[in-house]
């Protein structure tokens, strides 16, 4: 991976963007995307547009739309006791026996705090407790504060926190960090549009940092209403099932390395399917394919059915251990699948057919 766009993704991962707090990301893709694009606008939904357009801006030009999400999980302050002690309510999905015993940011207005979100020690708990995963009713975020007055002179009700944020590289090609999902996938959108940087174009490229997907695909929802894309890719991660204990008869065959997965299905349009199959194979480009045989919990859901319905593509990323503070992605996928995403958007013109 070159070194600056290494350099951005490590920006992405560091900085903190649970779904309704993107604020501090988008500026981190603006900012980068800039350079690079015709045109970089923000909608009022706070989704981020880097533009890339043909000569003369032609009418018929075809507008093909690349959806990544920025948002991460992430938790919400929502009462504080007297002795100080933060409890918290989740924003997307959860598993609380990851959540245990880890460091976690708040991110407050006047800067972030350290905290640890724990309960009772194990020699305290009754037989029963131990064997029950606790609700977020049963635990809390220690900051240090003495008391109530204190925390309340630093945190808010409503403050966002996530996970201890940090990028670490491990070997043979992989890394891990918490909020993998979804940020190599708005990763791989944006270093398409820089791959396309200079390129002719015969179609208009909108790579879209898209907000809230993991409350719902709200973001996506209004972009793709405002771009009307033509033909629309989200890319997002996938569950690598290399590890122990994944059931392959259920989950398909999915490597970290192995190269970015195509999606087939209903969610799917054939065209684009067989566009991407094909381009990968013209650049030599490595891809795993998987079935999903219903309507997926990705932004391309949202895009297929947006207004008279766009021809839609789907690429995951493959990532073990997803919501968890240690997602872990191979670097190569993530170049890959730019690589594809350009080549398919330098293949796109007037003439391309997306009717089943």
């Amino acid at each position: 991976m070159e070194h600056t766009s290494h350099e951005f993704l490590k920006a992405l991962l560091e900085t903190p963007s649970p779904s309704g707090f993107e604020q501090q990301i988008q500026h981190v893709v603006r900012e980068r995307m800039r350079p690079v694009s015709d045109e970089v606008t923000t909608d009022t939904h706070g989704n981020v547009f880097a533009a890339r357009f043909p000569d003369g801006r032609p009418a018929d030009a075809p507008r093909v739309m690349l959806a990544g999400h920025c948002d991460q999980i992430g938790l919400m302050v929502q009462y504080i006791d007297g002795d100080g002690y933060l409890y918290i309510q989740p924003i997307g999905g959860w598993d609380m026996q990851i959540l245990l015993g880890q460091y976690l940011t708040v991110w407050a207005k006047d800067g972030p705090l350290t905290g640890v979100v724990a309960r009772r020690a194990i020699h305290l708990l009754k037989p029963e407790e131990r064997n029950k995963v606790p609700d977020f009713t049963d635990v809390w975020v220690d900051i240090g504060a003495k008391n109530r007055e204190e925390a309340e002179g630093l945190v808010r009700c409503g403050d966002p926190v996530t996970f201890s944020l940090g990028y670490r590289p491990l070997r043979n090609g992989l890394a891990a960090s918490p909020a993998m999902d979804d940020k190599v996938g708005l990763w791989v959108c944006m270093e398409a549009v820089k791959l396309l940087h200079g390129r002719p174009l015969k179609a208009a490229v909108y790579g879209v940092s898209t907000v809230a997907e993991e409350i719902g695909l709200r973001g996506a929802t209004t972009a793709a209403y405002a771009v009307n894309p033509t033909v629309g890719i989200a890319v997002d991660v996938t569950h690598a099932t290399d590890t122990p204990g994944n059931d392959k008869k259920t989950q398909g065959d999915i490597k970290c390395g192995g190269g970015p997965v195509l999606y087939r299905g209903p969610n799917i349009s054939p065209r684009v399917f067989d566009l991407l199959e094909a381009t990968a194979k013209q650049h030599g480009i490595p891809v795993q394919v998987r079935g999903t045989p219903r309507a997926t919990g990705t932004d391309a859901n949202a895009i297929q059915i947006a207004r008279a319905g766009v021809a839609t593509g789907l690429i995951g990323i493959p990532n073990r251990y997803m919501h968890s503070p240690v997602e872990v992605v191979h670097l190569d996928d993530l170049t890959n699948a730019a690589k594809l995403l350009a080549e398919f958007c330098a293949a796109v013109g007037p003439e391309t057919n997306w009717v089943p």
